[in-house]
């Protein structure tokens, strides 16, 4: 059952510059540890990437009964996050188009610290049919 607060994702009424969810959260150690251990790089320096700004930012607005394809991902790192520092994320709808007759819309998220240092901006890209996706291989799906 869809949360009340949230609005029921609409690809139409959805609009280029809609902003979407913002929250902070403190980076701890052990969410470094956990990224590192993820990657398999000790020493690797944007964690925040395991968090998922842009699609938290997102589920914080809509219920997304559909679904999405991810269709790819920008990410542009500025300043590796600090532990103990707070992180504020913003997120927002970008843009929104058609190709090939399928919507697509794209969402971005900028994180900055506590301090106003700039970290990453994350532009995701998604199909927002995912029923489309089986088609290429199983045409009789039409």
């Amino acid at each position: 059952m869809a949360d009340p607060e949230l609005k029921l994702f609409d690809y139409d009424k959805a609009e280029i510059g809609e902003e979407l969810g913002s929250y902070e959260y403190t980076l701890t150690q052990e969410m470094v540890d956990a990224f590192r251990a993820s990657v398999d790089d000790s020493d690797a320096q944007y964690p925040t990437l395991g968090v998922k700004h842009d699609a938290t930012a997102f589920a914080m607005v809509y219920d997304d009964q559909i679904g999405t394809v991810n269709a790819g991902n920008e990410v542009e790192f500025f300043n590796p996050p600090i532990v103990g520092k707070k992180i504020s994320v913003k997120g927002r709808i970008a843009d929104k188009y058609l190709r090939r007759d399928k919507p697509y819309i794209v969402i971005e998220a900028t994180a900055t610290d506590e301090d106003g240092r700039l970290l990453e901006k994350l532009s995701t890209y998604q199909l927002k049919k995912p029923d489309e996706l089986g088609k290429k291989w199983h045409p009789e799906q039409k």
